[in-house]
């Protein structure tokens, strides 16, 4: 009885504190998606195309084309775009590219920091709108969607959105701004 008390006390917290326009639009307030199997990558999309106003990004290793582009569409459409990256997302590459995420996101007119002053910034989040947040173990990346076992979690609550943004903005002030863009490259 204690258990069954305790799960509907914990539903009913989600449904309350969901924004009214995520419940207005039927969206649930919390998504969760795996690999392999689920489409992780169309899901992390779909969130960004539908922000409106700001999307905050951390990121550890970011290499999916698809999740660039829509970063790169949204900040085309007036959507403040920020991210953090970790330092391997804004070095060379394994390959000896020195094209990363971090030189297409600056090369878009995004603007880049590097969070430097740990050992890793392995932190794989998003916060859209200042009402959803996107986490998880899965990297933005297409190994995550092709080969890994990875989990996304979509949250749509505004006070948790609120957590994370302080969280993003306490690595940023502590990150050093990217400037770096490619010679001979365009966005």
């Amino acid at each position: 009885m204690l258990h069954k008390s305790l799960y509907a006390l914990l539903f009913s917290l989600l449904v309350s504190t969901a924004p009214a326009a995520a419940l207005a639009a039927e969206q649930a307030p919390l998504q969760v998606c795996f690999t392999p199997g689920g489409d992780c990558t169309d899901l992390v999309v779909g969130e960004i195309a539908a922000a409106r106003h700001q999307i905050l990004v951390q990121a550890y290793s970011f290499t999916s084309v698809p999740i660039l582009s829509a970063l790169r569409a949204a900040h085309a459409r007036a959507v403040e775009v920020e991210v953090i990256v970790d330092k391997i997302s804004a070095g060379v590459s394994k390959s000896g590219s020195h094209y990363s995420a971090a030189v297409y996101l600056t090369n878009a007119g995004i603007p880049v920091w590097v969070d430097s002053k740990v050992a890793i910034a392995h932190n794989k989040v998003m916060i859209l709108d200042g009402a959803v947040v996107i986490t998880g173990s899965f990297n933005f990346t297409a190994a995550a969607q092709n080969r890994n076992a990875e989990n996304l979690l979509v949250i749509s609550d505004p006070a948790v959105a609120a957590q994370y943004r302080d969280n993003w903005r306490r690595r940023q002030a502590v990150s050093e701004r990217f400037g770096r863009v490619a010679e001979g490259q365009s966005g």
